[in-house]
């Protein structure tokens, strides 16, 4: 850095009037006080090793460029990668309603002037209540891992148990959330799967559960693809033993594939992400978690629910806060669990998106997803030395590519692909390392036959 009291152009504080206004302000003689607290041992007394600031604006910009550039997405390079953000068509609708002042500066606290934002999120649980054909949607939680282990939390409160039974084929990521939520006073076994059939075998289900149970969960399309089809044997085991069934799924597939309730499940949770969301750094998720609309349900939901209810004016309604003494809102560290922020908008957008779809909308685009996902399976499938797991079963979105009699490893798979500007699939083999060098691809709406084509092409050039 410039030496002497030198004043960046982009930092307003580092202007010594500034500094030294501030320091008066708080009764301090120099920084160092701020930092009195921290021993003098673990102080680092010399300057830090950055770069030479870029003081003009147009280089700044210049600079920021040429470091995005560097970054090759979605709109470059055909992508096959899912594994829990998923490529999916994004209406413009979407953007253009999320994007208005009303809700995208107003989407959590109560500061501001309720423009529509407690109706549209009512509206949009409304829906999700209708595509899950569950009674009860709740405001969004921060993602579909957060929703899956709060699930799980208020199964053990309702239950007044500490055991969970899950299956190993969950994302190994959900998995590590899953596990630190739960942690230390809930005690989680991980069921090991069918290497043929990628379930959980009944019996393995009927020897682990117990009265301990809380709750039986798998996924439903599972984290491999497969669509779980001893799902009501299973829900059925869970509630012979008292345990409650939660399942999680994806929600862009409940067009053409039964809800959770209908086979038994107790709580339904999962990722809203596919209805109308970008895939973005770190953001663009967010969590449903739904339930029968019954007290004990109710009471245990970790975020805000918005009901409808008739003001004083005939004809007239208001939108506001269900159960709200349960909530963090009210109880302050007494409430059930402390909630995210962005996420409420993220509920508006797939509101919107499943206005715009509407329920020939959704059976459309699960019907396309499961028929390209066939489609790519087979022709995948038709690579010499290369096999498609679990191809047995139904899948939906999503299916595990394993290169063992290829002599390549996923990475090899993947680092030619991207030399033809592919992106491959999800590679399994460290966190997965009994499915070996096997890679977990992605088939959403967005994939055309010539996509999938460009596809085989591309691994077959690179593993022949």
């Amino acid at each position: 850095m410039p030496k002497g009291n030198f004043t960046h152009p982009y930092i307003p504080n580092s202007e010594p009037g500034v500094k030294a206004e501030m320091l008066r302000a708080t009764g301090a003689v120099s920084i160092d006080d701020y930092y009195e607290d921290i021993p003098e041992d673990l102080r680092l007394r010399e300057g830090l090793k950055l770069p030479e600031p870029i003081l003009s604006e147009n280089n700044l910009v210049r600079h920021v460029e040429a470091l995005l550039a560097e970054n090759k997405d979605t709109r470059e390079y055909l992508s096959f990668l899912g594994a829990g953000c998923w490529q999916h068509h994004v209406p413009a609708i979407c953007d253009e309603i999320n994007s208005r002042s009303e809700f995208l500066t107003a989407y959590a606290g109560e500061p501001y002037d309720d423009h529509g934002r407690f109706q549209a999120l009512f509206e949009y649980q409304s829906m999700m209540g209708e595509l899950l054909n569950m009674e009860v949607v709740n405001v969004p939680t921060y993602d579909g891992f957060q929703a899956s282990a709060t699930a799980l939390r208020m199964a053990a409160r309702i239950t007044g148990r500490k055991e969970v039974l899950i299956p190993r084929t969950v994302n190994p990521d959900k998995m590590s959330k899953i596990l630190d939520y739960l942690k230390p006073d809930l005690q989680i076994k991980i069921l090991d799967f069918d290497r043929t059939t990628g379930s959980i075998g009944l019996d393995s289900y009927a020897r682990n559960l117990s009265e301990e149970t809380a709750a039986v969960y798998f996924e439903n399309p599972s984290f491999l693809g497969f669509i779980e089809v001893q799902a009501p044997e299973i829900a059925e085991l869970a509630h012979q033993h008292g345990s409650l069934c939660v399942v999680s799924v994806d929600p862009i597939s409940l067009g053409v594939i039964n809800p959770p309730i209908e086979y038994g499940a107790d709580i339904a949770c999962g990722d809203i992400q596919p209805l109308g969301m970008h895939m973005q750094y770190g953001g663009g998720q967010a969590g449903f978690i739904a339930t029968r609309d019954e007290v004990k349900y109710v009471m245990e939901y970790p975020s805000r629910l918005f009901g409808i209810a008739p003001t004083i004016v005939e004809g007239e309604y208001g939108f506001g806060d269900v159960a709200y003494e349960r909530t963090s809102f009210a109880k302050r560290e007494g409430g059930k669990e402390w909630v995210g922020t962005a996420s409420a908008l993220w509920g508006i957008t797939a509101g919107v998106y499943l206005a715009l779809m509407g329920p020939r909308g959704m059976f459309e685009v699960g019907e396309g997803i499961m028929q390209r996902t066939r489609y790519a399976m087979k022709r995948v499938a038709e690579i010499k030395g290369i096999k498609v797991f679990f191809a047995d079963s139904h899948h939906f979105k999503e299916f595990v590519v394993n290169f063992d009699d290829t002599g390549k490893t996923v990475a090899d798979v993947n680092k030619e692909l991207l030399r033809q500007e592919i992106f491959g699939g999800k590679d399994l083999s460290r966190d997965l390392p009994e499915l070996a060098e096997s890679a977990l691809y992605c088939i959403t709406e967005i994939h055309s036959q010539q996509d999938i084509e460009r596809l085989v092409n591309g691994l077959a050039e690179v593993t022949g």
